[in-house]
């Protein structure tokens, strides 16, 4: 994980366990901004990133005018996920899109460069987020989905597409979070088993299968958010 990120999402872990062990209900409004920061020992700003990535997750919805409530798991629906929130630079076909072209040719030129190490890492990340989702711990499940991801950037060859990745990480990350309010078991099961797919194709040195079977995962994490990328 990137430093930088680690005390909102901190934050965020905290009031998701708020959520889950009751202290917060379906419905509850979330304390003001002023209120939350404070008891967290926080910035504003740290605050609202946190907010945002509960929101994402589809855990709370902001409601104009109204607050910010916490929402019902049982009656989410595909209108549920939250607004892209980088609509004013890029689409979140775009991001798909190049996710799909920059993160297969990533797979693809980190062939033969993974060590034992690095893919019992992506396996462990791959389970960890089975666990998350089992558990319905959304924070983990995405945090293992990013850690694997970043672990296959780590071993790409050229420099360049690392650092391309990296100007564009937090795009990425958001097209990895936003579609989980909307995803299924079955969905998250076939994405688990797609990870593992990519897991074999990159352990067998098999740089056009890494490319197939990362290009196919995105492409249906795509669908799953309603987009033909």
């Amino acid at each position: 994980m990137f430093n930088r990120t680690l005390l909102p999402q901190t934050v965020a872990r905290q009031i998701q366990e708020m959520i889950q062990n009751g202290s917060l209900k379906p419905g509850d409004k979330i304390p003001s901004q002023r209120e939350f920061a404070q008891k967290f020992g926080i910035s504003r700003a740290s605050l609202r990133e946190a907010l945002l990535t509960l929101e994402t997750l589809g855990m709370i919805k902001t409601e104009a005018g109204r607050g910010t409530f916490v929402t019902d798991p049982d009656s989410r629906t595909p209108g549920d996920m939250a607004p892209w929130r980088y609509s004013e630079s890029h689409t979140v076909f775009d991001v798909f899109q190049t996710r799909m072209i920059l993160e297969g040719e990533i797979a693809a030129l980190a062939c033969h460069r993974l060590t034992a190490g690095q893919l019992e890492h992506m396996a462990d990340a791959t389970d960890q987020m089975e666990k998350g989702w089992a558990a319905q711990d959304l924070i983990s499940n995405v945090d293992a989905d990013l850690e694997f991801h970043n672990t296959i950037v780590q071993a790409c060859s050229n420099s360049m597409l690392r650092d391309l990745y990296k100007t564009v990480r937090d795009q990425i990350t958001e097209t990895q979070r936003q579609p989980i309010p909307i995803t299924d078991p079955e969905r998250m099961r076939a994405s688990i088993g797609e990870h593992r797919r990519i897991i074999k194709a990159l352990s067998d040195g098999d740089a056009n299968a890494a490319r197939e079977e990362m290009q196919n995962h995105i492409r249906n994490t795509a669908r799953c958010a309603g987009l033909k990328a």
